[in-house]
This record gives C-alpha cells, structure tokens and sequence, in this order.
C-alpha cells in the first residue's frame, strides 16, 4: 500500500471547518485590501471591503448549497472538506488576482480584469477535476458543483467593473458562456484518459477505483473497494484449525485460519481474528483467540461476506469437537534466532515459531506443511502451527531461515511427543483495554491469557490482537510472567490489519507497544493472567481442522498490481494535465486577447 497511501497523507492535514472558516475571512480580506492598492481612495477601499465580505457570503453559500442539496449523500462532500477545496480555490484565484493588480499598476487596469477573469477559469477547471475524480455522485451534479462557486463569486467582480466602468456586461459575456464548457471538457478529458489507463492494465477503469479507495479512506466504508476485490479476485479453499477447551462447558479456543488477516484497516480480512473471536465466544461461551497462522498476503478474503462464511462454518463444525483428558508438557528449543514452542493436546500438536528480538514477519506455507507431516510421522494427527509474529525492527527484512525453521520445529515435536502425558488444568481471560485504540495498535480482541497447568508446570498463551510488536516487549512480557507464578509461556500477536492505515508514518500503523506506554500495558496482561489462574479447571480438549470451500480471497500480487495503478494513474495525471490544461488556456487567453 505504501505507493497509494502516500498520496493520502494530505487528507490527514486539511484543517478543520472552524479554521477554514477563519482562513477563508483572512482570505477575503486580503482580496479587499489588494483591491483598495489598485484603486487607493476611501471609496475603493469600501469597495474592495464589500467585495470582500460579498464573497465570503457567496462562497459559504456555495458551499452548503453543495453539500446540503447536491452532493447531499456524497460521504466525502461534507461541508469541512467542500469548505476546504473552496479555500484551497480562493488561494488560486488570488494569485491571478494578485499578478493582474501588479500588472495593473504598468499595463492599465483592464489586466486587473483579464487575469481576475483568467483565475475564474482557473477555479472552475480546478474544482471540476477535483468532482470528477472524487465524487461518486451523478455527472450532472458533478459539474454543477464544480460551476456553482465560481459563477456565485464572479457576480460581485462583474457588478463592481461595471459600476467603475472597467468592461460592459456584453463584453465579457461570450468568456463567461465559453469557459464552463471549457473547464468542464478539460477535466473531463484528463479523467477519460487516466480511466483507460487503468483499463488497459488491468481491467478496471482507475477512477472508480480511486474514488473507491477515497471512500473508505475518507469514510471509512469497505464495499465500493470490496466490490472490486470481488470482482478480481478468485475461489480458493480455506483450512482452519481449533483447538477447544472444555471443563462443564467451553472453557477457551485457539482459532487458527490459514487466511492472512489484512489488507487494511476495514478492507476484506482485517478484522477476521476479533469477529471470529467475538462470534465464537457467542456461540459457544468462554475466552478464543486467534493468533496468525502460517502464511503471508496470498490469503487475504475479499470481503466481510467472505469473514461471515468462514466464521459460520467453524461455528457449525465445532459442535462436532471430539475430545480428550491428556496433555504433554510445553517445551522450547532454540536453533540459531529460532525459538520453537510445543505443547501436544491429545493427538494434536500447538507449535509456535518466533524470531525474536529479530523481526518475525510472515512466514512461507511450506513451513507449515512441514510441520504437520512431522506431527504425523510422530503419531499425532496434526499440528495448529501458529506464527508469533511478535518482534519487529527497524532493520530491513531478512530472508526466513527456513532450514533453521525446520530444525527447530523438528526437535520440538520430538520433545513434547517424548514428555509424559497428563491430566490438565485450563484457566482463561480476556482483557480490552479501553485506554488503547486501533490508532494505539490494540484491535477490539484486546488481551487474551490462556493458562494451562500440568505436572506442576504452569503456562501462558498470550494472544494480543495487534500487528507485531516492538523488540524487547516480549521478553518483558515473559519476564512479568515468571513473576506472576508462570514457568514458561509465548507471546502472539493476530497480525490483525484492522489497525493499519489509520496513522501515518513509515509502516502506517503502530505495532503493539510503539505507542502504548508499557506499564499500562503490562498491567492488563497481569490482570487477564491473574484472571486466568484464578479460574484454572480439569479440562479435556478437542481438535478439529476444517475446511470452507469455495472463500473469494485475493492475493498479494492483485492488491499491489491494485494499489500501483492508483499510483500510477497519479503519474498519467502528472503527464497529460499539463497539455490539456495549456491547450485550455491559451484558448482562453486568445479570447481575452479580443476582449
């Protein structure tokens, strides 16, 4: 995404209405005072004073016309925004008004007009790009607001150089016919052809593309984008692994889907690990969690329609859950950076890999096929394989020790296998700490501790609804359990990219711990630990891996061809504008040239 979000940054600037309010009143009054220069008496300068006031009125009526009545369902045109582009619109025409004054003063003052008349030009070719680009609202109320504003605001230029007998009414008219169509045919032209642009590479016209990620960028709405990944994307069948516990009743869930929790923010599977947490926690009672499995962004669903369907189906088949009273110890093993971590419940295996305190980003499928046809050959019938994802840095990526990865997962399984199984204890938690928030990196699954206790050995899975961490937050976290009764533990993130693009900055989200103040945080996982001890009971456990047939998901390699063309579309813009718009103005200035 970091092509296409770049060009987002300034929505993250533009001021607010009240501001605008002011710099459009400081706006209008330097437009009075550059008048009552040209024309210094007392009654230019009343002149100029009402002008000024006049087209703060104007503008400010524009504007709610705009938003209130013709883009009235447009999510983008509220009145902030639609007041912004007529500030950044009056800074425009300002400058012609400013370079005709100073001609003015040398050339006569009928420059003063021409370039007044060539900065409403300007305006309307400006604001007419701006509608058709941004606006999904019909064409016809496209240019009617991208005319509305300047025409408003010429009425007060023309009665005042009519009242100081600069031009006749007659006179101006044939620009004041001309230039709308002008304007409007410009903008237009310069999005037809950034439209084929798109339609060439890729089969979607840009600009509906464009204006769909707008939307969801500026209002947060994911179906005009998610109708695109639909569209382009493809049926894949999706696995996922659980494993339940259960005393009376559901006691807790590791939910582990082999889909990649992204792209971003709303879009597709962002919210995935929370929905599925919250929904299965519904159905069924006691704390889930569902930490990342092994994959990267070949995975993400389409749509919220393609989240519904998977978490419907591990609802339904986990009723079917068959279970047993055994578990085996929870062991580690280091191999190089690797750390590897394995407990076996029943027949079934929960293996974890972290690279920390170096960066422990996505890691290939192949590993985790791995590790189940070990766990096969070992007499388990299989393996959730989790991905930590719990350490990041601010070195570049690494390639993943897949060798290493291996080792490490091998002699694990053969520990765990090897150790003793026993009768065993479950307690859960789960905390949302409502100091933190998407911006702070903490999705709405908040915290969630599983303790286990057996043979004297007690262990906590910690899964964090976030994207990553910090380096050095685990070791912290790990070392804050020894000292609340723990022997050993892990540390998991979801990966959940319901957190991303929500900030700027290099990554455009902050993982777990870079803006949250520490102490806190540890607070809440002590609280959800002691939570967990507190409620420990003789538990069986059931696994089961399922299959959804026939998810839409759309790959890594169709959002970025996706979020390039937005990208590159920016760039055509860059090339054809200047032509268009050059072609357009020396049109202009030919007829002002006979004024």
């Amino acid at each position: 995404m970091g092509k296409a979000t770049k060009h987002y940054s300034s929505l993250f600037f533009l001021p607010s209405f009240r501001k605008t309010l002011a710099f459009l009143a400081l706006s209008m009054l330097a437009l009075s005072l550059l008048t009552a220069v040209l024309f210094p008496t007392i009654e230019g300068l009343i002149y100029g004073l009402l002008i000024g006031l006049s087209l703060l009125i104007l503008t400010l009526l524009s504007d709610f016309t705009i938003t209130h009545l013709v883009f009235r369902k447009d999510p983008i045109f509220v009145i902030r925004r639609t007041a912004a582009l007529s500030l950044y619109s009056w800074i425009l025409w300002q400058g012609f008004i400013a370079l005709g004054i100073a001609l003015g003063f040398v050339f006569g003052t009928s420059f003063w007009v021409k370039l007044s008349l060539l900065g409403y030009a300007a305006v309307m070719t400006l604001r007419a790009v701006v509608f058709f680009s941004v606006s999904a609202a019909r064409p016809a109320h496209q240019a009617l607001a991208s005319l509305l504003q300047p025409i408003f605001c010429i009425i007060p230029f023309l009665i005042y150089w009519v009242t100081i007998n600069q031009i006749s009414l007659l006179q101006v008219l044939p620009f004041l016919i001309v230039t709308p169509f002008l304007s409007l045919a410009s903008a237009n032209l310069l999005v037809s052809l950034i439209d084929r642009l798109g339609q060439a590479s890729y089969g979607v016209p840009a600009m509906p593309l464009f204006r769909a990620f707008m939307l969801n960028w500026v209002a947060g709405l994911n179906s005009p984008i998610e109708h695109y990944f639909e569209k382009l994307g493809e049926d894949d069948d999706v696995e996922v692994s659980l494993l339940e516990f259960e005393a009376k009743k559901t006691k807790a869930a590791i939910i582990v889907p082999l889909v990649h929790p992204g792209p971003f923010k709303n879009i597709g599977s962002s919210h995935l690990p929370s929905l599925l947490k919250h929904e299965f926690q519904n159905a069924f009672g006691g704390d889930a969690c569902v930490p990342l499995g092994i994959l990267g962004h070949e995975l993400d669903l389409a749509s919220q329609t393609q989240n519904q369907k998977i978490i419907a189906s591990v609802i339904s088949s986990a009723k079917s859950v068959t279970f047993s009273d055994r578990s085996n110890r929870f062991v580690k093993v280091e191999e190089g950076f690797v750390t590897a971590s394995c407990q076996v419940f029943g027949d079934t295996a929960l293996l974890s890999f972290s690279l920390a305190p170096k960066t422990t980003e996505d890691l290939p499928q192949e590993l985790g096929r791995f590790v189940q046809e070990e766990a096969r050959v070992l007499g388990l019938s299989g393996a959730l394989v989790i991905n930590a994802h719990n350490c990041i840095t601010d070195l570049a990526d690494m390639d993943t020790p897949l060798d290493a990865l291996k080792s490490a997962a091998s002699k694990c399984l053969r520990l765990a296998v090897h150790s003793p199984p026993s009768l065993f204890e479950v307690g859960a938690a789960t905390v949302c700490p409502q100091v933190f928030s998407l911006k702070d990196g903490m999705g709405t699954g908040g915290i969630t501790v599983i303790a286990v206790r057996l043979a004297e050995q007690c262990t906590a899975y910690i899964v964090i609804d976030g994207n990553n961490m910090i380096s050095g937050l685990r070791e912290k976290i790990l070392s804050t359990l020894t000292s609340a009764g723990f022997d050993d533990g892990e540390i998991f993130t979801t990966d959940t990219h319901a957190v991303n693009a929500l900030v700027l900055g290099r990554r455009g989200y902050h993982p777990v711990g870079e803006s949250m103040n520490h102490e806190t945080l540890l607070n809440y996982i002590k609280e959800a630990a002691s939570i967990a001890l507190k409620n420990l009971e003789n538990c069986r456990v059931g696994s089961l891996t399922i299959k959804v047939p026939r998810v839409r998901v759309i790959g890594e390699a169709r959002i970025r061809e996706l979020s390039i063309l937005i990208d590159k579309a920016l760039q055509r813009a860059k090339q054809v504008a200047p032509p268009i718009f050059a072609l357009e103005g020396f049109l202009l200035i030919l007829l002002l040239a006979v004024l």
